[in-house]
């Protein structure tokens, strides 16, 4: 099998899901650590490695790969992994596929957005928050977030049906990052909410060890503007 080089930073949505992958699917790999804060990224010797100057990426022997969702499908594929994560049954895959296709547009750019216009880019651009843009980008994710609550979870104990796969792990770490954004994406969603805790548990304890560094963030957000409400 392939050695596998993982460049990530657990600050990012999808490094902490293919880590939380990696480790519970006992898939071997040797991390390493880029430091965004520091702006490691940008610099020649990551660019050749990933010309997007983003994390997560993978190197297998020389194959590279820059995208999470082609990350985690590839793995699947190539590595001894439970069929659960991304099943061979082509009705199954297509549901899993289906949720990894739409949250592109919704879970993943909602969420994000809304986190990057109301901490992070007021925060390295030294900027006041716009207010009405987060207002805005804020109603949107409130839908998106309706969306999972009222369709994707209906009757259903997982995103893609009643086993975990890796649409939950993608889908858990983009919720999680709007609570830096003192956002509580379960409160007043008991599907949501329930699915979290589920997801958590079986993905514990790297579930928690991944989000170490969310949980540190949640935490300054909460000293600076008030606490935020429980996550559940």
């Amino acid at each position: 099998m392939a050695k596998l080089i993982y460049y990530h930073n657990l600050l990012s949505q999808p490094s902490r899901a293919l880590y939380m992958f990696f480790k519970k699917a006992e898939v071997p790999f040797e991390g390493k650590v880029v430091d965004l804060l520091k702006g490691e990224q940008f610099t020649a010797e990551f660019e050749a490695i990933n010309p997007f100057k983003k994390v997560p990426v993978v190197n297998a022997n020389g194959f590279v790969l820059i995208e999470s969702i082609a990350i985690l499908r590839y793995i699947c594929r190539t590595y001894n992994v439970a069929d659960h994560w991304y099943p061979k049954d082509s009705v199954k895959q297509a549901q899993v596929d289906e949720y990894l296709e739409w949250q592109h547009t919704n879970t993943r750019a909602d969420c994000a957005l809304y986190y990057l216009h109301k901490v992070l880019w007021p925060v390295m651009n030294g900027k006041p928050v716009n207010e009405q843009r987060v207002a805005q980008l804020e109603k949107k994710m409130i839908t998106t977030l309706d969306l999972i609550e009222n369709v994707w979870l209906k009757n259903k104990t997982f995103l893609s049906g009643n086993e975990i796969s890796i649409s939950d792990i993608i889908a858990i770490c983009e919720i999680d990052q709007t609570r830096i954004a003192g956002y509580n994406p379960y409160a007043n969603r008991p599907n949501l909410s329930n699915w979290k805790m589920r997801t958590a548990t079986y993905l514990s304890p790297y579930y928690e060890e991944a989000n170490e560094i969310l949980e540190m963030h949640v935490a300054k957000y909460n000293k600076k503007y008030g606490k935020l409400n429980s996550h559940i």
